[in-house]
């Protein structure tokens, strides 16, 4: 199938949107793991609904049931430590560490898959490694928040490498579905173990929104999970990774913006970290823009080759 404007407008949209998660989470109260326990449960829910009404079978198959159930925890990680970071420094800072998911996905995806390591990957992973730390010397305060970020673009791009297996086996929503009850499963198991590990005990557990959180964290589960999660992969059958790629990557922009719009002075930083940032956004944005034209020059070069 080939795609449409509609298909590229949608996308930008999605990415906004994705975009405008990092502010709904600064804006909830309650803590990052029992965020995502509500996200992930309601997001759950939600899509349970939606398929029983389509009519839509949940089945998949034993094998890849588990699988995807494992891809819903990673999905959790990415999520706790992402809201996490947001917690304890800014926007600004969580997605700066955000940005780092397609340095971690050109590594990943050789290792996982067994492909070759290219070389402007590696030239373009010291480039943003030299962007970490300008916003490391200059933003040490937030150092914690920078770490956290960096850990939720590592389990973002390991979620989005795995996920790819399973986008032409079975349906977008099922398949959401599914990494949403592992989501929700995975926080349930961390939720005692993270307190347990503060020290703190379960009566230190805040599993009760106050004021807007439930609008919020509604917004955050069906507005940004259900909807851009399911259309992305929806999305995957018509357009090029190229092209998915080079737009995802706008989200820590879209982000930045948006959390200097409404949180004003709180997520002003200093200019170094924007240098840094900026840094790690133009390699984020330059290797999709590579790999693309490396690949198309291998294509033409084995069209040249004379099969004997």
């Amino acid at each position: 199938m080939k795609a449409t404007p509609k298909d590229y407008l949608q996308l930008h949209f999605i990415v906004f949107i994705w975009g405008f998660t990092a502010v709904l989470g600064a804006l909830v109260t309650i803590p990052s793991v029992e965020l995502v326990f509500y996200r992930t449960l309601f997001a759950f829910l939600s899509l349970w609904l939606i398929l029983y009404l389509k009519k839509t079978g949940f089945s998949i198959g034993r094998g890849d049931f588990l699988k995807i159930l494992g891809v819903g925890v990673i999905i959790a990680l990415h999520w706790i430590t992402f809201f996490a970071a947001i917690k304890i420094s800014t926007v600004s800072v969580c997605l700066a560490g955000l940005a780092t998911t397609s340095f971690w996905t050109s590594f990943l995806e050789p290792l996982i898959r067994r492909t070759k390591l290219k070389w402007y990957e590696v030239a373009l992973g010291v480039v943003v490694i030299g962007g970490l730390y300008i916003i490391f010397k200059f933003e040490f305060n937030h150092k914690m928040g920078l770490f956290l970020g960096v850990c939720a673009g590592f389990f973002g791009a390991l979620f989005s490498v795995i996920n790819g297996r399973f986008v032409d086996k079975h349906d977008p929503y099922v398949i959401t579905f599914y990494e949403m009850l592992g989501a929700f499963l995975g926080t349930v198991v961390m939720l005692p173990l993270y307190y347990y590990i503060l020290g703190e005990g379960l009566s230190s557990v805040q599993l009760v929104p106050t004021g807007m959180d439930v609008i919020y964290i509604g917004l955050l589960a069906l507005v940004c999970t259900v909807y851009p999660f399911a259309a992305a992969i929806e999305l995957m059958k018509r357009l090029s990774v190229f092209t998915i790629n080079l737009t995802v990557n706008l989200e820590p922009i879209y982000g930045i913006i948006l959390a200097v719009i409404i949180f004003g002075a709180k997520e002003t930083m200093s200019s170094q970290f924007y240098i840094g940032t900026a840094i790690i956004l133009a390699s984020v944005i330059i290797h999709p823009v590579l790999d693309h034209y490396y690949k198309r020059r291998k294509e033409r070069l084995e069209r040249q080759i004379p099969v004997n």
